[in-house]
């Protein structure tokens, strides 16, 4: 009996580390399939960003898309906004999808974890996926996966000049500065975050920030930005740090109480 194919698979998000995983092994392993877990809420510098992903390594990825979308899974779930505690959203167009697509075939999944991070990512309990971490096993930090972007032509995704991370543009991990860049940068779509807000047929109200509307974040623009400029500069002084998308970005990892959906920022 011949034995069974293994299937070597790929996730991308949009964000910097699986990007720089892609790069490190597009040509080592030339069957693997990349997918992106599409939620149809994603920014449209996401979208540019796969486009270019696509271009630069000659590479096809594979969109999986829920059968149903975010507002469908809304309804189900009562109208209850997704949130650190809650996290629906990861499961029902993230994780399901996914192994969906690799079904009962054996998998080995390439996870875009840095050696200096501690942190598992995504790991499937199905016993027919096997995570591998080759970062880790390279030895590869932050600085690593940088210069392989860089070196590669990708470069950084254009929506990093003022978040930190990948995901629904709506993402309840973002910060307060986040959401007031996302009202500058693409007031159609924080608009379309603040009607989820406000319409819920049961009447109830959910906010995406814990014990703030949007519209309330908002009337702080100012003092939000202020105190984000200030904490930049102290970033910077205090590291010798002269990327501004590195010093945003450690600035709003020390701003998280809890870690982010890995499925989802990877």
């Amino acid at each position: 009996m011949p034995k069974k194919k293994v299937r070597h698979i790929l996730g991308l998000s949009g964000g910097k580390d699986s990007t720089a995983l892609a790069v490190l092994l597009h040509k080592e392993i030339p069957q693997m399939e990349y997918f992106f877990c599409d939620t149809h809420k994603e920014l449209p510098e996401t979208y540019e960003y796969l486009d270019r992903i696509e271009a630069r390594l000659g590479i096809k990825i594979q969109r999986l898309s829920a059968e149903r979308g975010f507002d469908h899974w809304l309804d189900v779930y009562g109208g209850f906004l997704p949130s650190p505690k809650s996290r629906w959203c990861t499961k029902q167009m993230k994780i399901i999808p996914l192994e969906r697509f690799i079904g009962d075939d054996e998998a080995i999944s390439y996870v875009g974890i840095r050696a200096d991070e501690n942190r598992d990512g995504y790991i499937s309990t199905k016993p027919n996926i096997k995570p591998v971490f080759p970062f880790k096993e390279k030895g590869l930090v932050k600085a690593d996966i940088l210069q392989l972007l860089e070196d590669s032509g990708i470069g950084l995704p254009e929506y990093y000049r003022w978040r930190s991370r990948s995901g629904c543009f709506f993402c309840f991990f973002q910060r307060k500065y986040e959401w007031v860049m996302l009202a500058q940068e693409h007031p159609d779509l924080f608009a379309e975050a603040v009607r989820y807000e406000q319409e819920h047929s049961d009447g109830r109200q959910y906010t995406w920030t814990q014990g703030e509307t949007l519209q309330e974040l908002l009337a702080r623009r100012d003092e939000i930005i202020a105190e984000h400029h200030k904490l930049v500069e102290q970033r910077r002084r205090k590291n010798n740090v002269s990327s501004l998308a590195e010093a945003l970005e450690a600035i709003l990892d020390e701003q998280d109480e809890v870690l982010p959906c890995l499925a989802c920022h990877l």
